[in-house]
Order: structure tokens, then sequence, then C-alpha cells
């Protein structure tokens, strides 16, 4: 039943982002109508007004109705989907419910995304920050290859070793995976369940 119920979870926090971006969508089709209405009404009263002044008064108020409309759709733009977080141009999604190491590499997938690659000082920072409030939560880190090669699930090997915690990573009892702790970085065993964070690029918004 406990399994039941967090996939029913899960598969409602997916169709809950899903029909959040929809409607994103949704608004700015609406939008983009608006504005081609708003041009096709240009040309029109542009046949229709005899006055030069009048037309050119006309195009202004349109223009400034084209103008609010643009910052409008700025407005709507997201750089990142509904309830992810941004920093330095990349969106993260800390999750609310427990999962084993491999299981949440899946479900990072399953969003467009990877289960979180440290790639700074300062991102490891700010997930470091986080994970405190948060709780302890998977990174996509681990020696389950060949123990004490650390690699990060897009391959790429581990380049600094300084985040660990004190006498960390220890192996003890086959642990091979890497998750933020309180401390630092801590190894664990990849079947253990804990919050997990996925990472994925930002959408670029019109400037």
């Amino acid at each position: 039943m406990r399994v039941f119920n967090r996939e029913r979870e899960e598969h409602l926090h997916s169709l809950g982002c899903q029909d959040c971006e929809r409607f994103i969508t949704m608004l700015q089709l609406i939008s983009i109508v608006l504005l081609a209405a708003l041009l096709t009404a240009i040309l029109v009263k542009g046949s229709e007004v005899p006055s030069s002044q009048e037309h050119d008064k006309e195009k202004q108020h349109i223009l400034q109705k084209l103008d609010q409309l643009k910052a409008g759709l700025d407005h709507l733009c997201r750089p990142c989907p509904w309830d992810w977080t941004l920093f330095q141009g990349n969106c993260y999604f800390f999750s609310t419910f427990l999962k084993k190491w491999k299981e949440s590499v899946i479900a990072c997938q399953g969003m467009g995304a990877q289960l979180v690659v440290i790639k700074s000082h300062e991102e490891q920072s700010f997930l470091q920050r986080t994970c405190k409030k948060k709780g302890k939560a998977w990174m996509g880190l681990s020696d389950a290859k060949e123990e004490g090669q650390w690699l990060w699930v897009d391959g790429s090997r581990l380049q600094w070793r300084n985040y660990w915690s004190a006498k960390e990573p220890n192996n003890d009892g086959n642990e091979d995976c890497a998750i933020f702790s309180n401390g630092g970085w801590n190894d664990m065993s990849c079947l253990a369940e804990s919050f997990w964070i996925c990472k994925k690029p930002s959408w670029p918004c019109p400037k």
C-alpha cells in the first residue's frame, strides 16, 4: 500500500507540472493571437482613416498596446518549471519523497533532467545550504563500477574531494553512492532511501 501511494503521489506531481506548463503555453498562444489581431487592426485602420494625423495617433495608441502585451508575455515566461528552483542558469528539483539512488536517477531522467552533477563551488554551496534545510539528498555521484573511482552520472570523473565529511567516504557496508549530509558529502548504500535533486538547464526568456 505504501508503494502504491508513493507511485500515485509521483504520478499526480508529474501531471501537476505538466498541467502548469500547458497552461502557460496556452496563455502564450492566446497572447500571440491577440498580437496578430492588433497588427491586422493597424492595416485595416490605415485604409479607413482619411487624416494622416489621426492615423498616426491611432497607430501610436496601438503600438502602446503592443508594448503592454509584450511586457505581459515576458512576465509569463518562467525559466524553470513549477516547483523547480533557478540558480545560475540551471533549474533544480528538490524531491519531497524518498527513493533509492538508481530510482532517483530514473526519476530525474523522466523529467528531462539528471541526478545533479556539481560543476562549481558556488553550486556546491547552494546545494549544501538547501539540503541542510530540506534533509539529506542523493547527488549523481557513484563508485559502483570501481571502488574508489567516483564518477558522475554524465560519465565525468570527480575533480575534487574536499567536500567529503570527515573520514568520508569510508565504504562502510558497501556504500557506493554519494549523498548530501549536514556537514558535507557522505557515501551510503545505493539501496538506502533518501531525498534527491534533479538538474537541467533553464529556459531562455525574452530580453
